[in-house]
């Protein structure tokens, strides 16, 4: 098997909460790989939206300032970085202001060509773990592996407001499990991209694996496409 091959471009997909962004974390970590975040991408678009002061719903202004704009995501020692035009803004994106901006501005069909082929060019060279809605039906149809993640909205809505709560945002658990859900048809309603399960993905229910569970299944999954032909 070649190097290229061994370098393998991993989708993972599935609704906010079910435990994506921590298990590509984690699974790219033990391949050194590098971990992409997608949802990142659309929360720095939705940032630098919002810096411009942009009404979210100016669809013509949005995809002008999407075509002028590169977002990239690299890796540093203390985790993946997002750069906006050069610039690190990773930590501003994680609110909730910037959650429901990602989520408006990823409805449109022209700024979600701009991240997907920005998204494409950073796994060329294979070595990547990308995690979002749409990276196995959309972004990687071709992916040598994908798995899809869900979990009990209940939980989910707890995994969501702990994160919350650990960025210090003051949030109540009820509104979080109502916005979880809203999140959730917007993201399987929108016309473009929306949320399936690809028919080539493994399904994996995290509502009682833990993230350890998880892992492991995906690192079996991982080792059963890299184990040698023995034909």
């Amino acid at each position: 098997m070649d190097e290229r091959k061994r370098r393998l471009v991993i989708a993972i997909d599935g609704p906010v909460g079910a435990g994506k962004s921590t298990a590509a974390r984690r699974l790219a970590q033990a391949l050194g790989y590098i971990y992409v975040d997608s949802g990142a991408m659309y929360r720095a678009m939705g940032w630098k939206a919002r810096q411009a002061g942009l009404d979210l719903h100016d669809r013509g202004r949005l995809v002008a300032l999407a075509a002028a704009t590169d977002i990239r995501v690299v890796a540093a020692a203390e985790g993946p970085r997002v750069l906006m035009d050069g610039k690190d803004v990773t930590a501003a994106l994680r609110t909730p202001e910037m959650d429901e901006a990602s989520s408006v501005v990823s409805t449109f069909p022209e700024i979600r060509r701009r991240l997907v082929a920005l998204q494409r060019a950073m796994a060329k060279e294979g070595g990547i773990v990308m995690d979002g809605r749409d990276i196995g039906t959309v972004v990687f149809p071709d992916a040598d592996l994908k798995f899809y993640l869900d979990a009990d909205l209940t939980v989910r809505a707890a995994r969501r407001f702990q994160d919350l709560r650990q960025t210090g945002t003051p949030i109540d658990l009820d509104a979080v499990r109502v916005e979880v859900a809203r999140r959730d048809e917007r993201d399987r309603g929108r016309e473009t991209s929306p949320l399936t399960v690809a028919a080539d993905a493994i399904r994996i229910d995290s509502t009682a694996r833990d993230a350890d569970g998880v892992l492991r299944v995906m690192l079996e999954a991982v080792q059963h496409v890299l184990k040698p032909d023995k034909s």
